[in-house]
C-alpha cells in the first residue's frame, strides 16, 4: 500500500515460513495463525498490558494503539510471516495511532528473547490450524480480539470507505461488518481502523 516501514534498533523484526501441505486449511487463514501467535508472545512478555486482535492481525493496546503489525506474502507453496513488534519505540505522525511496550509502562525482553516467544507461539498455533477444525482457530481470534460491537471505519481496496460495527468473523474468515440499515457485509481485504 505504499506505506514506509520504520524499523528503529530494539525493536522486534523477523520473518518465519510456513510451506503449504495438502490437506491444510486455506492459505489466507494463516493470517489468524500469525495473529494470535503474535497476541499470545505479547500477552507473555507484557503481561500487565491490556491488548487485542484486529482484523486480519493487528495488534493493538486497549486504546486501539497499534503495537504489532504483521504481513504474510505467498510464493508457490511458502507463506512468509513477517512480523514487526515495537518493543521500545514506535513510529511518531504516521496517521494512526501507535505505541510500543515500553511507553506502555513495561520493560520488555530483548527483541532475540521476543523472537524464541513468537517461534514457539507462532508452531503451536500452526500445529492447531491444521490438527482442528478452522472454526476453532476463528473462536480463539474472536476471544483475543475487540468486543463484537466495536465501531469501525473499512477502507476497501477500491477507496470506497464503509463505517459500521463489527459482528464477528465468518466460516472463511471474513470479518463480518454490521451496516446502519442492519445488513451484514462479509469484508475479504480492506484496511481497518477501530473510530
Amino acid at each position: 500500500m505504499g506505506r514506509d516501514w520504520v524499523s528503529p534498533l530494539g525493536n522486534l523484526y523477523a520473518s518465519t515460513i510456513a510451506r503449504l501441505l495438502p490437506g491444510d486449511p486455506p492459505a489466507s487463514s494463516l493470517a489468524f495463525v500469525a495473529g494470535l501467535a503474535a497476541h499470545e508472545t505479547i500477552k507473555l512478555i507484557a503481561p500487565d498490558v491490556v491488548i487485542q486482535l484486529k482484523w486480519p492481525n493487528d495488534v493493538l493496546s486497549s486504546k486501539g494503539e497499534k503495537l504489532c503489525g504483521i504481513l504474510l506474502e505467498r510464493s508457490g507453496d511458502a507463506i512468509i510471516a513477517g512480523f514487526g513488534i515495537n518493543l521500545i519505540a514506535h513510529p511518531a505522525d504516521i496517521g494512526r495511532p501507535v505505541s510500543d511496550l515500553r511507553a506502555l509502562g513495561t520493560n520488555p525482553p530483548e527483541a532475540q528473547a521476543v523472537c524464541e516467544v513468537l517461534a514457539d507461539q507462532f508452531a503451536s498455533w500452526l500445529r492447531k490450524w491444521r490438527q482442528q477444525p478452522l472454526a476453532n482457530l476463528l473462536r480463539a481470534w474472536e476471544a483475543a480480539a475487540h468486543p463484537k460491537g466495536t465501531a469501525l471505519r473499512v477502507n476497501l481496496p477500491d477507496g470506497e470507505q464503509v463505517d459500521g460495527l463489527f459482528a464477528g468473523l465468518r466460516d472463511d474468515g471474513a470479518l463480518s461488518l454490521r451496516l446502519a440499515d442492519g445488513t451484514i457485509r462479509a469484508i475479504h481485504a480492506a484496511d481497518i481502523f477501530l473510530i
